[in-house]
C-alpha cells in the first residue's frame, strides 16, 4: 500500500504554505493524485516538495526552479526523486546564470575549479534521502491516524443525531 500524505501534513513536514501547494500543482510543478477534492501527495511527491523548498531557501527564484525540473525531465527523463535514486549523489551548481546537474564527486570538482565565479552548489540527494529515511515512521503515523472523508464524517453525525433523537423520543 502507497502512503499518500493530505495537503496539510505535506505543509507540516516542509513548511510550505498551502496556497503554494496549490499553485505548483496549477503549474504542474508537483502534481498529486486526487481524491475528490483533496489533494494527495505520495513519497515521491513530498520529496520533490521537500527539495523545492530547500531550493528556495537558498534564494532560487521560482523559474530556476522549473528551469531545475525541466533540466531533470530533459536530461534523464525521469522525476526527480527517481534521478536521485538511480545515482548515490546528485549535485546541483549555478553561478547565477547557467544551471549544472553532475552526479560524481569529480564532475563538481572539475566545475568548481574552472569557474570564473562563486558558484553554490546543492546536493540534491541529501534532501531526497531525509525524506526517505523518515519513510518508515511517516507510514506508522498515516496508518494509525486514517483521516476520514467529509463525506463518511457527515454521515456518521447523522447516524448519531438520528440515534438521539429516536432515545430523546421514547
Amino acid at each position: 500500500m502507497e502512503v499518500l500524505f493530505t495537503s496539510a501534513e505535506v505543509m507540516a513536514r516542509t513548511g510550505i504554505t498551502a496556497r503554494q501547494l496549490q499553485w505548483w500543482d496549477e503549474r504542474g510543478i508537483v502534481v498529486p493524485s486526487r481524491q475528490g477534492h483533496r489533494r494527495l501527495y505520495s513519497l515521491d511527491d513530498l520529496a520533490e516538495v521537500a527539495v523545492i523548498c530547500d531550493l528556495r531557501k537558498r534564494g532560487f527564484s521560482l523559474q530556476r526552479v522549473r528551469k531545475v525540473m525541466r533540466l531533470l525531465q530533459k536530461e534523464f527523463k525521469k522525476r526527480l526523486v527517481d534521478t536521485v535514486a538511480a545515482h548515490s549523489e546528485v549535485h546541483l551548481l549555478t553561478d547565477g546564470n547557467r544551471i549544472f546537474l553532475k552526479t560524481s564527486a569529480e564532475q563538481v570538482i572539475d566545475i568548481l575549479k574552472n569557474s570564473r565565479q562563486p558558484m553554490l552548489a546543492v546536493c540534491l540527494s541529501d534532501t531526497v534521502r531525509q525524506i526517505q529515511a523518515g519513510a518508515p515512521e511517516l507510514q506508522k503515523q498515516s496508518e494509525k491516524v486514517e483521516p476520514a472523508s467529509a463525506r463518511e464524517r457527515r454521515r456518521k453525525s447523522m447516524q448519531n443525531a438520528t440515534a438521539m433523537a429516536k432515545r430523546a423520543a421514547m
